[in-house]
């Protein structure tokens, strides 16, 4: 199966022992580099700036194996997110973004570096937001809806979107066409205030929602039915990429079983690829950055 991933690549400033520590890092990026290191034929669809980040961001990809041919090079500096970790290894963002490349790709450029046959295409996060991108991803899902698996990550940042009424109404046209969405419950809270967990999901309007629930693994939730899928319990290092992780995990399982999107209204199918999910993400979470776990790492977990 064919699989893009489409949107920002950028790099984490993680503090560690008094100093910052870079990663490569941007949810899209970081779920490219998940499908790759599990073994699936992924390309990676956004902006490498010609940079010394930019330089070490696509050699990263090189070697987890994600295909190239679909990046669209740029000479702006490469995005920057400053992560401040907590005690429990949690994580929150400030990005440095203006002027930089993650948001530079154009729906012309976009459109003419997607592969001619895509089975699954993955967009999500930051990409969702900047301009223009933002538009740039949307043609995207609009050319393949017909025929292709739509996963949508919002990963949504409030603190970095200026409009909420405006965001909100740019992800429902995205939504329109997926097929699964992933979300926190943070997302659902800002995206779907005062409903349930349940109802918030299926107020998305999307066929299968995929709630992450941390430690507690994650929540099931399709127009008539919801079931909890339950995670490894794990010792954290921290939780930079877990959601990443888990989303490559999730369609890493559908593309290895031949399953198409058809295979949604399958439980066990969509419950099998969830519990994949959930592992691969904690075994992210086992490790400092979005570090997701090769195929091989998981003989004991398949």
């Amino acid at each position: 199966m064919t699989i893009v991933v489409g949107g920002e690549a950028l790099v984490d400033l993680v503090p560690h022992a008094d100093q910052l520590v870079a990663h490569p890092g941007g949810g899209p990026y970081n779920t490219a580099r998940t499908l790759a290191r599990l073994e699936q034929d992924v390309h990676y669809l956004g902006a490498l700036s010609d940079d010394g980040f930019g330089k070490s961001l696509r050699a990263r990809l090189e070697e987890d194996g994600v295909r190239l041919d679909t990046v669209v090079p740029t000479a702006k500096p490469t995005t920057l997110a400053l992560a401040e970790v907590d005690p429990a290894g949690g994580a929150t963002y400030r990005f440095y973004t203006d002027g930089t490349s993650a948001p530079s790709v154009t729906p012309e450029e976009a459109l003419a570096a997607l592969p001619a046959d895509v089975d699954i295409l993955h967009v999500g996060t930051l990409g969702l937001i900047m301009q223009p991108v933002a538009t740039a991803l949307q043609a995207v899902v609009e050319a393949v809806a017909d025929r292709a698996l739509v996963m949508v990550d919002p990963n949504c940042r409030p603190t970095f979107i200026s409009d909420r009424d405006a965001y909100r109404a740019s992800l429902e046209k995205t939504l329109r066409h997926a097929h699964v969405v992933k979300v926190s419950g943070d997302d659902l809270e800002y995206l779907t205030p005062g409903l349930s967990v349940v109802e918030a999901a299926r107020a998305l309007g999307v066929p299968v929602a995929l709630v992450t629930l941390g430690g507690d693994g994650a929540l099931i939730v399709d127009a008539e039915t919801e079931e909890q899928v339950a995670a490894p319990k794990i010792t954290v290092v921290d939780t930079i990429g877990a959601g990443d992780a888990f989303g490559g995990g999730f369609l890493a399982y559908w593309a290895r079983a031949g399953l198409t999107r058809d295979a949604l209204e399958d439980a066990d199918a969509v419950r099998a690829a969830t519990t994949f999910a959930c592992v691969v993400a904690a075994r992210t979470c086992e490790r400092a950055g979005a570090s997701p776990p090769r195929l091989s790492d998981l003989d004991g977990d398949l």
